[in-house]
């Protein structure tokens, strides 16, 4: 996931309203590109991970490494961490923890943490004005520009020759990082359904606008004056009423 962002416009009264959006990601793949970018290094010890108007004390989220960083640490080190955030983090960033009460492991049983953890990343997920796969970058684009009434001067592009897909694992690799990031897994697909939802909706109205232009532009139903009753001519071609209209909009 690349964060969880927000937007912001004016509505016609002046008023500022705000739109949370985010980007999903296949979760092996994020988590080997989050363990690449760790082994260059990278920390985020000015993360406060604030919760409930506090952070979580060093028993609630021990760290993995001493030192300044984790830099060189090997892919079998940085998946034995039993407290590394990298697990479920697309979860953990979309859900409500205070649900769960944050980063207290004790407060709920691990299988209602869990399922209180994805239940309401999903609602959250629901809940957003708009949210991307990093997978289907066009159709992402596409989403977008249809949601906010907004255009990019480029179309997007799909790289698939990332770091994570540079990194060369066997097969029980992989699943050891489904097993560590179950509910990413199970929110992906979530996601997925969802957008194509979205995606499948937004084109569905584009397609009936464009009918409906198509429609006003070159009419079917024409009604020649000279035929009209007043005038005593052959009766005009009836008219299609507003509920058969209706239905062949909805039908297209």
């Amino acid at each position: 996931m690349k964060g969880t962002l927000w937007l912001w416009g004016r509505t016609g009264t002046g008023i500022r309203k705000f739109y949370y959006i985010t980007l999903l990601r296949d979760p092996v793949s994020r988590y080997l590109s989050e363990w690449r970018h760790v082994q260059r290094g990278a920390t985020w010890k000015t993360s406060l991970h604030m919760c409930d108007g506090r952070t979580p004390t060093p028993d609630e989220l021990p760290a993995c490494y001493e030192g300044t960083d984790w830099s060189g640490c090997t892919l079998p080190q940085f998946m034995d961490c039993p407290y590394n955030l990298a697990n479920n983090r697309q979860v953990r960033m979309l859900a409500d923890l205070s649900l769960v009460g944050c980063y207290n492991m004790s407060f709920v049983t691990e299988k209602k943490r869990a399922q209180l953890l994805l239940e309401s990343a999903k609602k959250n997920l629901r809940d957003m004005a708009f949210f991307g796969l990093t997978e289907f970058q066009r159709k992402t684009q596409y989403l977008f520009e249809r949601t906010f009434h907004l255009r990019f001067i480029r179309p997007f592009m799909q790289y698939n020759s990332t770091r994570a897909a540079g990194v060369d694992v066997d097969n029980d690799t992989i699943l050891r990082i489904e097993e560590l990031n179950e509910l990413d897994m199970q929110l992906y697909d979530y996601a997925k359904d969802l957008f194509q939802q979205r995606y499948q909706y937004k084109r569905q109205l584009d397609r009936r606008e464009q009918r409906l232009r198509n429609q006003a532009q070159f009419p079917l139903f024409r009604t020649r004056p000279e035929l009209t009753r007043e005038e005593g001519g052959v009766e005009a071609a009836r008219l299609p009423t507003e509920d058969y209209m209706n239905h062949i909009i909805n039908r297209w």
